[in-house]
């Protein structure tokens, strides 16, 4: 078996703040384009949209999404920093001293790499896909975007995390979590300890088992994607970005990006998603830019890749459409 689902002409590389991303392309109506084209295309000749995993994800996890959205649009898909094919620096968190090479991990950074991204390398209006982590990345993205004057198409959110653990939500949380979240918290800062967990949560068996509540359907839950998401866990580093991640514990949410952005927003949900219950994605339709919430019946965190049959004419249908309009219906 082929360890991409995609064909080597897609593959490129791209360098940010001294470290390799890696990412694919497909060029609108070219399933298989050539070496370099990205580069030889004009600036602005036609949309494009990017696309944004989850945490623990990469860029193989558009799998079946990729080559069928490339109709209008120059479609991307790329590895965050600590992920996938992309550098996976030394995690530094906040109180810990610099080292040449390290970087904080967070939504902030990806979204910043994200942002560089579609200004060095993409350079067209483009429309921003995210999924769960990569959902809230993209909104920030969006707001880092509007700031600059250079604001996206549009996003589009694919079962966006809630990040229900953050400081900010601790009033939520049970007491015992509310009481215990500062041993918690002095825990996963431990390096060794983070180490030792991730080595536990990188194994084939474990991931399958996860897999599994992620797709309640059972579709498309196959040996490629359990090889897909497996394989970036095996190389150095890779404990780094999770070091990170399990310590964002003040980090961006997605209804405070929400209720800033002016960028128009659409939703596909997974409607029995363990993790993201959609009766918060429905609370967030009273915010302005939220144009459109489509529930996906029997789906869980993974819609896109799980049931890609039913999620990419929606999504097709959104990238096609005048986004100053409300067209995708509820």
């Amino acid at each position: 078996m082929s360890d991409s689902p995609f064909p080597k002409t897609w593959e490129a590389q791209w360098n940010w703040r001294g470290q390799p991303v890696s990412y694919v392309i497909c060029r609108a109506g070219e399933k298989r384009p050539a070496p370099g084209d990205f580069i030889r295309r004009e600036a602005g000749d036609r949309p494009a949209a990017v696309l944004i995993h989850g945490f623990g994800a990469c860029k193989e996890h558009w799998r079946h999404n990729l080559a069928a959205l490339a109709v209008h649009h120059d479609v991307y898909a790329i590895d965050l920093l600590g992920f996938g094919a992309s550098g996976k620096p030394r995690s530094r968190l906040v109180g810990e001293s610099a080292e040449d090479g390290d970087c904080v991990y967070g939504l902030e950074l990806w979204a910043e790499q994200v942002s560089a991204f579609i200004t060095e390398v993409v350079r067209t209006p483009t429309t921003l896909v995210g999924n769960s982590i990569g959902g809230v990345v993209a909104l920030r993205c969006a707001a880092l975007m509007e700031q600059e004057g250079r604001p996206a198409r549009q996003v589009l959110l694919v079962d966006c995390a809630q990040r229900a653990l953050d400081d900010k939500l601790l009033a939520d949380q049970p007491p015992l979590s509310r009481y215990s979240r500062s041993l918690l918290k002095a825990l996963v800062r431990q390096r060794w300890l983070t180490q030792w967990l991730f080595r536990q949560l990188s194994q084939a068996r474990v991931i399958r088992k996860v897999l599994k509540r992620a797709y309640p359907s059972g579709a498309n839950l196959d040996d490629q994607l359990v090889s897909l998401l497996l394989g970036p866990t095996q190389k150095t580093g890779a404990d780094e970005a999770f070091r990170g991640f399990i310590n964002l514990f003040d980090d961006h949410l997605a209804p405070d990006l929400l209720a800033a952005l002016t960028t128009p927003v659409r939703m596909v949900w997974g409607e029995a998603d363990p993790w993201e219950p959609v009766s918060e994605a429905r609370r967030w339709q009273q915010f302005a830019c939220v144009q459109a919430l489509h529930v996906l019946r029997g789906l869980g965190h993974c819609p896109h890749d799980e049931a890609p049959e039913l999620v990419n004419p929606i999504l097709l249908r959104a990238l096609s459409q005048d986004v100053t309009g409300t067209g995708l219906s509820c």
